[in-house]
């Protein structure tokens, strides 16, 4: 039976940071609001990828190989630098911050899980006023490589002090819940990106609708 965690690692991108507002980014460039999501996806693929076949990629030259390609090679080395330069303004979802504050104040550990840029994700946390709550930043490249390797998840736990079986994910990607459950954590799974989970992976231990709620039910877990 999964347990109340001592510590909650918080992926980043989806689940934390809005990446819409990143359209105009790509309007500002020339190219349409909707290559966002498919560049994304693409991003996150051969992220991956790189990982299966034994290499590892930084998130600068994954993410602008990733749109060179699906601009047709249209987007500029300077067009892609705008992009880029983005991610350190994004907004947070609006249930990110009462989530954090609510594990914090509660003495629970919080962290930061992400494949994206450390000195970018510093700058969100901060603008986003949530740097307060975060114990800890874990990134692919401390890691040395992308989740959903079980390494990934197991190194976040180490840096938070605590044993993987005593940390859980909380992520809006069933996929990411499912690497987490592989390394021995509790996994808590919001819905507002995907509707429903996926028969595929394994069924998260918390759901709820926003993050508050899968905030409530991790701490409503037995304790030891």
């Amino acid at each position: 039976m999964n347990t109340r965690p001592v510590a909650v690692a918080f992926d980043v991108l989806e689940t934390l940071l809005d990446l819409r507002a990143l359209r105009t980014r790509f309007t500002d460039i020339g190219q349409p609001a909707e290559m966002l999501h498919p560049w994304f996806l693409r991003f996150q693929r051969d992220a991956m990828a790189l990982s299966l076949s034994g290499e590892f990629g930084s998130f600068p030259d994954v993410a602008r190989q990733a749109l060179r390609t699906e601009s047709e090679h249209t987007a500029s080395e300077a067009d892609i630098d705008h992009v880029l330069d983005g991610f350190a303004h994004l907004p947070a979802h609006p249930d990110a911050e009462p989530a954090l504050r609510k594990l914090s104040e509660a003495g629970v550990r919080v962290g930061c899980l992400t494949v994206g840029n450390a000195e970018n994700t510093a700058s969100f946390l901060a603008n986003a006023g949530l740097a307060k709550y975060v114990d800890r930043v874990v990134t692919a490249d401390q890691a040395g490589i992308w989740k959903p390797s079980p390494t990934v998840y197991r190194a976040t736990a180490h840096q938070l002090g605590v044993a993987p079986g005593d940390m859980a994910l909380v992520a809006v990607h069933a996929w990411d819940c499912h690497g987490a459950k592989r390394a021995g954590c509790t996994s808590g799974w919001c819905s507002r990106l995907e509707g429903e989970p996926g028969d595929v992976f394994y069924a998260p231990d918390v759901t709820g609708d926003d993050l508050v709620t899968v905030a409530d039910r991790l701490l409503g877990l037995p304790t030891r």
